[in-house]
């Protein structure tokens, strides 16, 4: 009986083929960008929609694999770069959180269930925790550069303009997620 749960807990082929779409996906939505300080993208699209139609254990692997691909040098970030440069960056404290949104997402919905109204905090949640990571990493990667900013100013150039455009993506992804996953049989 141990066996079978040892098992179970593993990844499967599937998971494998699963995992890997979904870090193209988040790839293919970072390519999708408009430039500014911290570029627009459909990345964070991505992460919400791989966490809700993969779950949680799957959607942060594909997650960490993305991150990892980044990392190594594939060009898989916004605006096709890539490499530890861009991790260290001041911007890699938002890439570095999406991770964080994975585990987020996963821990609240593990407690809680799958409702909709689960997934809803576990996505906010997770994307709060992003913002305060990458707004903190930036601030000290801009202070060793540039100087020392005011929080409230990171916060005009990083948080602020993206909030209300997450959220609609959270709202698309969560709907196209629900709506794909029976069809998909991802559950």
């Amino acid at each position: 009986m141990n066996n079978a749960k040892e098992i179970k807990k593993e990844y499967r082929t599937i998971d494998l083929v699963y995992i890997a779409l979904g870090a193209v996906l988040i790839a293919i939505c970072s390519w999708i960008s408009i430039p500014t300080t911290v570029p627009f993208t459909m990345q964070t699209f991505a992460i919400f929609f791989v966490l809700s139609a993969l779950g949680g254990r799957r959607g942060t692997m594909a997650i960490i694999i993305y991150v990892l691909l980044g990392a190594v040098g594939v060009p898989v970030f916004a605006q096709f770069t890539s490499g530890i440069g861009i991790l260290l960056g001041s911007t890699g404290g938002y890439i570095v959180g999406f991770v964080f949104m994975g585990l987020v997402y996963r821990l609240i919905v593990h407690l809680l269930g799958k409702k909709l109204w689960a997934e809803i905090l576990a996505m906010v949640a997770g994307l709060a925790v992003c913002y305060a990571f990458g707004t903190a990493w930036f601030m000290v990667v801009y202070a060793r550069t540039n100087g020392a900013v005011s929080l409230a100013m990171v916060l005009g150039w990083c948080v602020i303009p993206f909030v209300i455009p997450d959220l609609v993506k959270l709202g698309l992804a969560l709907a196209l997620a629900r709506r794909l996953s029976p069809v998909l049989r991802l559950q």
